[in-house]
């Protein structure tokens, strides 16, 4: 019976591990036919490159502060915390709308050759 569990054990392992696996394709790999008549095509993509500061940090930190000296200035107590606490957010998510839409003027973009499979 204990001999009989491992067996089957390893097996489900073995059989899970083939399915998890993913496949990706490469400009090597176009005009490539598969048996199911699904085969390679590659384009050229124009992408954005963002290389100072993908995650916007500088705008969200910035935004942040200003933000949160704004929110200082309104109320008295705790209603004053609580602006604060609200302008920082506000200002945060605000400074990295701002940096994104800079970023998107002024970065760079690039073509990239991107492959996938296609199925008929």
């Amino acid at each position: 019976m204990n001999t009989s569990l491992r067996v089957l054990l390893l097996g489900s392992l073995i059989a899970a591990s083939s399915v998890a696996s993913a496949q990706s394709y490469g400009p090597r790999d176009e005009g490539r036919k598969f048996n199911d008549g699904s085969r390679v095509v590659c384009k050229n993509v124009e992408v954005q490159r963002n290389s100072r500061d993908p995650n916007r940090i500088a705008g969200t930190a910035t935004g942040a502060v200003v933000g949160g000296l704004l929110g200082n200035q309104v109320g008295g107590g705790n209603g004053k915390k609580i602006a604060t606490v609200a302008g920082a957010v506000a200002g945060g998510a605000a400074g990295r709308q701002i940096q994104g839409n800079h970023q998107n003027k002024t970065g760079d973009r690039v073509v990239e050759r991107r492959c996938e499979r296609v199925y008929r």
